[in-house]
């Protein structure tokens, strides 16, 4: 029953995700907040909120190791797994995109994330190092989206957020917005009890269960996105929505965990998982700067790599 638990913790953390989302949005539209702002921070920071309330959750219940192995995990997940799926199905044409900014920006992340790490600990300090490069990020983005629209060259995405609906009734966001903030700590406490019990069951540590079971279920929205993206031949929003979720899940999720609880850092993640993480993050190059498309080969290259890498973490 425990994985049965797992599973319905799950679905509730990404529904309840979803509906937050919806009505954080749509109530941020009606109460005069400009779109743009929306798009770069409200819906950047529902969709995200599955993944901080298992971390928050699992610090503070003393289970770091599935606090951090999600987001490592999911990092990870996100490049191997995420664009893996989606360029064995069809080619996406990456050479097409200009993420060259967003990746250096995860890049830069990625590396202060993993010089913190070798503290030993993620406490309120790093979380206010973390927040800080997140928010000079944010305002970057802020700052050229307005310059684009100056020029007359609004984003047709920034004018219309995820999740938006003009015709949205009061009642209908309030029960969104409930739905949300009720469903949230409800999927988490089932997901990290649940995650925590299969460790105890099977002798692994919480890291482990972290690293796979959380990282893959958390991950699932990112694939369906891209995947659907890849089909409608927007290799842009493929990409793009990988570069932000791990930017995100690095300076955001563990930014805001830090500040609540502590977290011991797991010498595994010194010694193999945070390299693993930097060298799935720069096998994009290719992509990014040098023009090439992500076809099967890749695909398949990709998920074998990934498949490989669960393979280590649970032997």
């Amino acid at each position: 029953m425990v994985f049965v638990y797992a599973v319905i913790g799950l679905l509730i953390l990404l529904l309840a995700g979803d509906a937050l989302v919806k009505g954080a949005v749509n109530l941020s539209l009606r109460v005069g907040i400009p779109a743009l702002i929306v798009s770069l921070t409200i819906v950047a920071f529902g969709t995200s909120a599955p993944e901080l309330l298992i971390s928050v959750k699992a610090a503070t219940e003393g289970v770091p190791g599935i606090a951090l192995g999600n987001v490592v995990g999911s990092n990870t997940a996100n490049v191997l797994l995420v664009l893996g799926i989606p360029a064995l199905i069809t080619v996406m044409h990456t050479s097409t995109c200009d993420t060259r900014k967003s990746y250096a920006q995860m890049i830069v992340g990625t590396l202060l994330f993993i010089v913190l790490a070798f503290r030993g600990v993620f406490d309120w300090m790093a979380g206010l190092v973390l927040l800080a490069a997140l928010s000079w990020i944010l305002f970057t983005q802020l700052r050229e989206a307005l310059a684009h629209r100056r020029a007359g060259k609004a984003d047709a995405e920034l004018e219309e957020p995820e999740g938006a609906d003009p015709d949205m009734p009061w009642w209908k966001i309030i029960l969104f917005l409930a739905l949300g903030l009720i469903g949230l700590p409800l999927g988490a406490d089932l997901l990290v009890d649940s995650a925590r019990e299969i460790a105890l069951m099977y002798g692994v540590p919480d890291t482990v269960i972290g690293l796979t079971l959380v990282a893959v279920g958390t991950s699932l929205p990112e694939l369906a996105t891209t995947v659907m993206a890849a089909l409608r031949k927007q290799a842009d929003v493929a990409i793009g929505n990988v570069i932000g979720s791990n930017t995100f899940n690095l300076l955001a999720i563990i930014g805001i965990a830090s500040l609540i609880a502590p977290m011991p850092v797991d010498p595994e993640f010194l010694e193999f998982d945070l390299w693993v993480m930097l060298g799935a993050s720069l096998i994009l190059i290719p992509f990014v700067y040098f023009g090439r498309d992500l076809g099967r080969v890749w695909g398949a290259l990709l998920s074998t790599l990934y498949v490989g890498y669960v393979i280590l973490v649970l032997i």
